[in-house]
């Protein structure tokens, strides 16, 4: 049976080993190749994720399924003391489907509500429609557009989703 886990610092570079699988199997022709390279340099360096773990504002997690893991995420506290931010949520492509993204929202919201948040949100990129369609199904809903710009002249051009359980 899968389960969620924290992430430990031994889990480091298999985590940003997986970012880059996923990363390159869900955005080409979305991203362009550099702009992939580069989120992945910013968010996803094992040097990144490691400073990462002492934050105790940011959550890492692991779904772990017969000793390997197929899948992470990441929940922030947001500036907002009543919000936390799902930040990454990825699945390996072939465990798609499975209810795992639904077992990540639910690890999220237990992890809101004992730190005294009321809304859950995510940003997710316009383009990435089953993603989209999945997070509506969990009950998030579109409040707006979140355009960034994220340096050396790339921009994530996502919409901003909020969910209150």
């Amino acid at each position: 049976m899968p389960e969620i886990l924290s992430i430990s610092h031994h889990d480091v570079t298999g985590i940003s080993s997986l970012a880059r699988e996923i990363w390159f199997r869900q955005y080409q022709g979305i991203l362009s190749n550099d702009q992939i390279n580069y989120m992945l340099a910013q968010r996803y360096c094992p040097r990144v994720i490691d400073a990462q773990l002492d934050d105790e504002k940011i959550w890492w997690r692991k779904l772990v399924s017969d000793g390997g893991i197929i899948g992470f995420s990441c929940y922030m506290r947001t500036m907002h003391a009543a919000e936390l931010k799902i930040d990454k949520l990825y699945i390996r492509h072939d465990h798609h489907r499975k209810g795992y993204g639904g077992m990540f929202i639910n690890d999220a919201i237990k992890i809101m509500h004992r730190i005294t948040c009321s809304t859950l949100i995510l940003t997710v990129n316009k383009q990435n429609h089953s993603a989209i369609h999945a997070y509506q199904r969990y009950g998030f809903k579109i409040m707006c557009d979140s355009v960034v710009d994220i340096g050396s002249g790339f921009f994530m051009n996502d919409y901003l989703m909020v969910m209150t359980p």
